[in-house]
């Protein structure tokens, strides 16, 4: 009990109470989903990184194609939101900081992964859909044939579990096996090779089935 005791100080109260709750009240319990949210979150992030390294570079093939250099984002032909314009300016100024070569692929590499996934948007008055998707995004995807807006959409949802990841926040209330899916669904569309590597590796499938208190919660 000691041990439980330091943990609930060490993590907090506060921190540690949706995961007691969750597990039916008690604090074991509510430690033991806790551990389960952290080890699961890990195996995600190793997939959400393998997709957004897929992701950046279609998106940048494209984008270097249509801009006809490789520094694309400082082509004429392209209006980016402003949003976006301050993601560059700051992966550039980033790249000074560091005393980087400040060369297109430490760039791109510096760049969010809520960047690529914006680029998928309607983008306002940029109208990525006609500015980017139409002339050569859509052309990242080449085994996707669905819309724009039908895409976006799942890419935010994994943008949204990636962040709540990174802010190691609880994910055990998300349906996380469809969210497994459409990871490896999309990149299916972009690389389907390397989305067959992805599935074989995934840590993701075993944690799910060593989830405690195994009634899959609804989505937050």
């Amino acid at each position: 009990m000691a041990d439980i005791v330091a943990l609930e100080r060490a993590l907090s109260a506060g921190r540690l109470e949706p995961y007691v709750k969750a597990a039916g009240g008690g604090l074991a319990e509510g430690i033991q989903l806790y551990e389960w949210n952290t080890a699961v979150s890990a195996a995600f992030f190793e997939v959400l990184g393998h997709f957004e390294v897929v992701l950046r570079n279609a998106l940048h093939e494209q984008l270097r194609v249509l801009g006809g250099r490789e520094d694309w984002w400082l082509a004429p032909r392209f209006d980016f939101t402003p949003p976006a314009n301050d993601m560059i300016a700051k992966a550039c100024a980033e790249m000074g900081r560091r005393g980087a070569s400040g060369s297109p692929g430490h760039v791109v590499a510096a760049l969010p992964f809520g960047f690529w996934v914006a680029l998928l948007s309607a983008g306002g008055d940029c109208n990525y859909e006609m500015s980017l998707w139409r002339p050569g995004l859509r052309q990242a995807f080449p085994g996707y044939s669905g819309t724009r807006a039908r895409l976006h959409p799942r890419l935010n949802t994994l943008r949204l579990l990636r962040n709540r990841i990174a802010h190691h926040e609880p994910i055990y209330r998300r349906h996380l096996a469809a969210d497994h899916d459409t990871v490896l669904e999309v990149v299916g569309w972009t690389v389907p090779g390397f989305a067959n590597w992805m599935r074989q590796r995934s840590r993701v499938p075993n944690f799910l089935a060593q989830r405690p208190f195994s009634a899959e919660p609804p989505c937050d």
